[in-house]
């Protein structure tokens, strides 16, 4: 009993032994530690081998590391593969860069052939085209010489019509040029578009006139005096006698009369012969050419888009009409007799041959003129330069123009041709005719078409007004 007594008695005693053991050695570390004692066993110099300190291991740390190399697989190089494995995807990389860089230099150097090859045909059409435009130039001017295109060539002009009478029926005319300034300002205002003043029609003889008859008074009408319309004795379906240039008798209401229209000739002759009315012939020649007469009209062209190059032939008229009383011709470009711009409109000619060529009337009685100083004289071209005259060649160049005491709308024509059409020059005035004739480079004759002495009617006039 005594023996398990103490037995149980040293049990007891046991733990606090221990915990003071404990307790001393922890302190022993803190007071170590606290000191700054540097030792094997404490601090971060203390090796872990396993569970426990290195320090408590037979033999320490490299009787640990012994045991454990004889226990444990070795462990593979991680490391090592994982830098072969980037070294390899480097190399895929750079391999992959290089067949991408070859085949972008594969691209240019195509693309680049490819712009070579462009700029070779481009250089070979260019050399073509050079080649082609040489050998039309060298045929040009081997032919016809330098090639010329005025701007606004042939532009529409729209001119004011009158009705008068012929025989009982009615007559569609304009007024275009006056030989007396009174007249050319009253019919200017009174139609609201300008008519020229022309001196030299006064000199018109009398086989190339047509006798018209203008009402002072009486019955009022559209008449350039308002009064009833003019009274006209021939048409152009009366070709030996009719002429665009009339004379004129002024026809007054006597007083106690009862005036009346009088639209015929026969007419007005017997009111006179009554004494209803007083005749009186009266110094002045008016341009008044006939659009519209009871057995026909002039010639209106079928193609009515106007060009640079529309040719002379086919009709000088646009457009009649009637109700709006109004006429659009072609108005051509020409020269006056110092190089100013003129346009002009082409409304009777004789020979016939020429007046059909143009879609104009023809008009016999004109060739009175040829000799007579009512008509003036206007050049045209028959080779040279290429250009928008009437045959092809430069356009026409007039003695006369519109303000000129010279000018008259009546043309007698005269041809000029070049010596060598290789050496054409632009002629613009009556002097660089004159000069170049002079030197022996042009040939002038005036024109005989059908061997016929050969006028033109063409008043010139102001397109824009």
């Amino acid at each position: 009993m005594n023996k398990s007594l103490r037995y149980i008695a040293l049990l007891a005693i046991l733990p606090l032994f221990t915990a003071g053991l404990a307790t001393d050695t922890i302190s022993d570390a803190f007071a170590l530690k606290s000191k700054g004692t540097s030792t094997s066993q404490y601090g971060s110099s203390t090796g872990i081998c396993g569970l426990d300190l290195c320090s408590n291991y037979p033999g320490g740390r490299a009787g640990w590391e012994a045991d454990q190399g004889s226990q444990v697989a070795p462990v593979a190089p991680v490391e090592e593969k994982h830098m072969e494995e980037k070294h390899m995807e480097e190399k895929h990389m750079e391999e992959k860069h290089m067949e991408e860089k070859h085949m972008e230099e594969k691209h240019m150097e195509e693309k680049h052939m490819e712009e070579s090859m462009k700029m070779e045909d481009a250089m070979m059409e260019k050399d073509a085209m050079m080649e082609k435009d040489a050998m039309m130039e060298k045929e040009t001017e081997a032919n016809m010489g330098t090639e010329l295109r005025l701007s606004r060539t042939n532009v529409p002009a729209t001119i004011p019509l009158h009705q008068g009478y012929y025989d009982g029926g009615d007559v569609y005319y304009i007024i275009t040029d006056s030989s007396e300034p009174k007249h050319a300002e009253i019919i200017t205002e009174q139609q609201g578009w300008k008519v020229e003043l022309a001196p030299l029609l006064k000199n018109t003889p009398a086989d190339a006139l047509s006798k018209v008859y203008l009402f002072t008074n009486g019955i009022e009408g559209s008449g350039i005096h308002g009064y009833q319309g003019q009274v006209f004795t021939s048409t152009p379906a009366q070709a030996d006698v009719y002429s665009a240039l009339t004379a004129h008798v002024h026809v007054m209401w006597n007083e106690g009369a009862s005036p009346r229209v009088l639209d015929s000739e026969a007419m007005i002759m017997k009111a006179a012969e009554n004494k209803e009315i007083t005749l009186t012939e009266i110094n002045v020649v008016l341009n008044m050419p006939q659009i519209v007469w009871p057995e026909g009209q002039m010639m209106v062209k079928e193609d009515k888009t106007l060009t640079d190059d529309t040719p002379y032939g086919g009709g000088q008229i646009l457009d009649i009409d009637t109700e709006e009383m109004n006429v659009t011709f072609i108005a051509h470009r020409g020269w006056g007799p110092d190089g100013r711009t003129i346009y002009y409109i082409v409304t009777d000619a004789t020979p016939s041959g020429p007046a059909g060529m143009m879609g104009v009337v023809s008009s016999p009685t004109s060739a009175s003129l040829i000799a007579n100083s009512a008509a003036v004289d206007l050049y045209q071209f028959k080779n040279g330069m290429a250009g928008t005259g009437p045959l092809g060649f430069q356009p026409g160049i007039a003695v006369g123009a519109p303000g000129d005491a010279n000018y008259s709308p009546m043309w007698r024509i005269f041809m000029i041709g070049w010596e060598n059409p290789a050496d054409a020059q632009l002629l613009e005035t009556i002097d660089d005719i004159n000069a170049y004739k002079e030197a022996g480079l042009i040939n002038i004759g005036i024109a005989r078409p059908m061997d016929s002495d050969h006028i033109v009617n063409c008043p010139f006039i102001d397109p824009f007004q």
